[in-house]
């Protein structure tokens, strides 16, 4: 048996941690620059759809006196790790899936554990210690677990957990579930199906494997063979990134090189950091520019260059320099720009790297330092020690207006009592 545990509107429940006093309360969170909704309450969910333009609901948040949040992510990242900490201790083998939900391994729990029970006390472990309310479904395939875990999220009377354990329960909860709300059936699949009488789950397993495979390929038979209980999904183990990429939208237009600079730099550095997160180099980096596609009366650019490095990095220093010198060769002056970006790629073990003859770097040297940076970093928050060229120029900073404090990661906004 798999459990797959959610958290209930995470990004709003991780608001209401610090603010109980938004319980019962509509709250909506915002994505980058403050654009479009990314998350809802229960509450708010019957005022908004996901991805409305803040812009346009404006006067609905307004008269019904909505709360509203920028994106806080990382606030989110740091409770969703305490998650997983606290889920650690009931799965020995697990999967984290998303930044709120994780897959669960419960195969020979049944001879211990009474499944639901369990499951149950993980709820309540999770909640007491985080603060944090959880669904979870319980089923033979990951499918039919996130199947579960819709109708414990959706039906009061499961108290937060469902568990598909006999046939009937598997034909039954199929009929009520709708064929887009199954994992991996997007618009188009929904679309193509609908035109062949398929409106649930249940009708798709009804079709043959033959029509499946011909038209939804193999992915589609694999998701229709799940719907009858047959493992096809097995759990995934975390591995290491093959390409990493930080890039932003700035909430203006920017046509100064120097601010690009600076941004360009911070993007740079974030990667070097996730690189040393996984213990692994970059051999090539990629920076790229581009202005705004929504404003035609405007002149249009794409412009990126990829180099490759001399000797596989993972030092911010070195990432930031060669950023700044693709950016020098490709940017344009009387362009307006609207979003840049750092990528990676090439990645290699850090204890696999191939030297070059031509490097006289001091790389061991460079690793105390970053391991003495990182952790000094780990304890007073990302960026408290950084770069020169990193600045401090707000120009092409995230808007985020509405966002809360940074409780959990930073000195600074550590939660007071009056």
């Amino acid at each position: 048996m798999i459990a797959l545990v959610d958290c209930n509107n995470f990004y709003v429940s991780c608001e209401r941690v610090f603010d109980p006093s938004l319980i019962g309360k509509p709250t909506i969170v915002l994505s980058n620059n403050d654009g479009c909704i990314v998350a809802r309450s229960n509450e708010a969910k019957k005022l908004f759809k996901m991805g409305d333009s803040f812009f346009k609901v404006a006067s609905i948040v307004e008269k019904n006196n909505v709360q509203v949040y920028s994106s806080n992510l990382a606030l989110y990242g740091d409770l969703s790790n305490r998650v997983v900490k606290n889920l650690s201790n009931y799965f020995e083998d697990m999967e984290i899936y998303s930044i709120d939900e994780c897959f669960g391994l419960l195969d020979g729990y049944e001879k211990y554990y009474d499944l639901a029970n369990y499951a149950q006390e993980i709820k309540r472990r999770v909640l007491k210690n985080t603060g944090i309310p959880t669904s979870i479904g319980i089923a033979s395939t990951k499918t039919l677990a996130k199947v579960a875990n819709k109708f414990a999220k959706k039906y009061p009377k499961f108290n937060g957990v469902c568990m598909i354990d006999s046939e009937n329960k598997r034909i039954k909860a199929l009929r009520q579930t709708a064929i887009e709300d199954i994992w991996g059936i997007g618009h188009k699949y929904r679309d193509f199906l609908h035109l062949h009488e398929v409106k649930n789950a249940y009708d798709f397993t009804r079709k043959n494997e033959k029509w499946v495979r011909r038209y939804l390929k193999v992915m589609g038979v694999k998701t229709w063979k799940e719907l009858q209980g047959e493992n096809c999904f097995k759990l995934e183990t975390p591995e290491n990134k093959k390409n990493i990429c930080t890039s932003r939208s700035f909430p203006n237009m920017i046509t100064d090189l120097d601010v690009l600079m600076e941004a360009v730099a911070n993007f740079a550095a974030a990667c070097a950091r996730k690189l040393r997160q996984q213990n692994s180099c970059a051999s090539f980096l990629t920076v790229f520019v581009m202005t705004n596609k929504f404003r035609p009366d405007l002149p249009q650019a794409y412009e990126s260059k990829t180099v490759p490095l001399l000797v596989p990095t993972n030092s911010s220093g070195e990432l930031i320099a060669i950023a700044r010198q693709i950016l020098k060769i490709i940017f344009q002056r009387g362009f307006y720009y609207k979003k840049a970006g750092v990528i990676v790629g090439g990645i290699v073990r850090e204890n696999e790297v191939q030297l070059s003859l031509w490097d006289n770097t001091d790389r061991e040297k460079i690793a105390r330092i970053y391991k003495l940076v990182d952790k000094i970093n780990r304890k007073n928050g990302i960026d408290f020690l950084k770069m020169a060229a990193q600045g401090y120029n707000k120009k092409w900073h995230l808007k985020s207006e509405k966002r809360s404090k940074l409780y959990t990661t930073d000195w600074n906004d550590l939660f007071t009592i009056n």
